[in-house]
C-alpha cells in the first residue's frame, strides 16, 4: 500500500516538490509510487511504447508531452505492455486514449485528458532526461508518489 501523499508531505515536505498541475486518474490504481524514468516527446509515442516494453521494475514513467491534448501518447495496448513489464504507473503531461480499457488495468495512470487521435510513430524525443512539468523537476532515479490528492517527487 502506498503512503498517502498528504501524510508524506506532512512528514517530509521540505524534501519534496508537489505538482500543482491537476491531472486526472485513468488507471485501475489511483495510488502508486516508484523511481522516476522519463520520456520527452511531442505527439509521437514511439519512444513511450519502446520503453514500456522493457522491464519496469516498479518504476513510474513520467511522459512530458508538453501538455498537448492534440493526440494520445498512451493507449490500451501500451498501458497493457507497461503492466506486463512491471511498471508501477504513468504520469502523462498530455493525453491518453482508450480510457475504459485503461481503467480496467492494474496500473496507475495520471494524465491531463484524453483524445481518440493516435500520435505519430517516428521515434522523435528523448529517454531518461530531466523534464520539468509545471515547474516541478522529474529526473531519472528520483522517487515519485501519486494518489488521489496529487503527485509528489523528491527534490
Amino acid at each position: 500500500m502506498t503512503i498517502a501523499t498528504a501524510d508524506l508531505y506532512d512528514e517530509r515536505g521540505d524534501e519534496l516538490d508537489s505538482l500543482s498541475l491537476q491531472l486526472h486518474d485513468f488507471g485501475g490504481h489511483v495510488g502508486f509510487e516508484g523511481p522516476v524514468r522519463t520520456v520527452r516527446c511531442h505527439r509521437d509515442n514511439a519512444l513511450v511504447k519502446q520503453l514500456l516494453a522493457t522491464p519496469g521494475d516498479g518504476a513510474v514513467l513520467v511522459i512530458d508531452g508538453g501538455g498537448s491534448l492534440e493526440s494520445a501518447l498512451v493507449g490500451d495496448l501500451i498501458a497493457a505492455s507497461a503492466v506486463d513489464n512491471g511498471w508501477a504507473g504513468l504520469i502523462v503531461h498530455g493525453a491518453i486514449r482508450d480510457r475504459d480499457a485503461i481503467a480496467a488495468l492494474p496500473i496507475g495512470v495520471k494524465a491531463l485528458g484524453s483524445n481518440p487521435r493516435k500520435s505519430a510513430k517516428d521515434g522523435v524525443g528523448e529517454i531518461d532526461v530531466e523534464v520539468v512539468v509545471a515547474g516541478v523537476r522529474f529526473a531519472p532515479g528520483l522517487r515519485v508518489w501519486a494518489d488521489a490528492d496529487g503527485v509528489l517527487v523528491e527534490r
